[in-house]
């Protein structure tokens, strides 16, 4: 391998090699800060919306991929930009596993629902909470509906690709006794299987599993 594409691959994924893999399931890591129309400081890592994007796209479009493994470690971040890529993910017509691994916290919420199937490992965490806002806020009733419209739209999207149930989220998104100086729940690996916000407590192997066997169903439904 030249030394310039060794140096190239160092600086993308850092490691001198990039790993091969199967040709018919695309992998998509969303990791630190999902980065929407502002560009996260230097010293954060960040998932770029714009560069998520071309690859669901891709997804869908390219008839060599049958399905999608969603891997989540991340802390949420812009919430335009995530559920944009959460409603993008859901559309996909072909099958979609997530994994979440270290945390899926925040806007990861509805990342980590998106997929047909999902699963977390026992020591992962999610962060239930309301929608937060930095910087200059206006201190009028229209920013108030706009959080509320803004807080429904994501609370509408988990119910509609989890069997969390309504009175269970929204308890854990308004717990005062969970987060030290903020509101909120954190479920910890079989915490969110148990409510239904995630599938099943699993790893890599498993999830590559399940979306084998949901491949080849559907490859068995597209053929008759």
């Amino acid at each position: 391998m030249p030394v310039n594409t060794k140096l190239n691959n160092i600086q993308a994924i850092g490691t001198p090699t990039i790993p091969s893999s199967p040709k018919d399931i695309h992998f998509l890591s969303i990791i630190g800060q999902v980065e929407g129309h502002n560009v996260s400081p230097p010293q954060k890592k960040a998932t770029k919306y714009e560069h998520i994007m071309p690859q669901l796209v891709n997804v869908q479009q390219n008839p060599q991929v049958k399905g999608l493994l969603v891997i989540l470690n991340t802390m949420g971040g812009d919430v335009e930009a995530g559920l944009a890529l959460a409603e993008m993910i859901n559309s996909i017509d072909k099958p979609k596993v997530s994994l979440v691994l270290g945390g899926s916290h925040s806007i990861g919420v509805p990342l980590a629902t998106s997929s047909d199937y999902s699963f977390i490992v026992p020591t992962a965490t999610m962060t239930i909470h309301p929608v937060r806002m930095t910087g200059l806020v206006i201190g009028v009733p229209q920013t108030f509906r706009y959080f509320q419209k803004m807080q429904e739209r994501i609370i509408d999207f988990i119910l509609r690709t989890s069997k969390i149930d309504r009175e269970s989220l929204m308890n854990f998104m308004y717990d005062t006794d969970e987060i030290a100086n903020d509101v909120g729940t954190i479920l910890v690996g079989k915490e969110a299987v148990k409510y239904g916000l995630i599938d099943e407590v699993g790893g890599l192997n498993k999830a590559l599993n399940k979306l084998r066997e949901m491949i080849k169903i559907n490859n068995k439904i597209e053929s008759e």
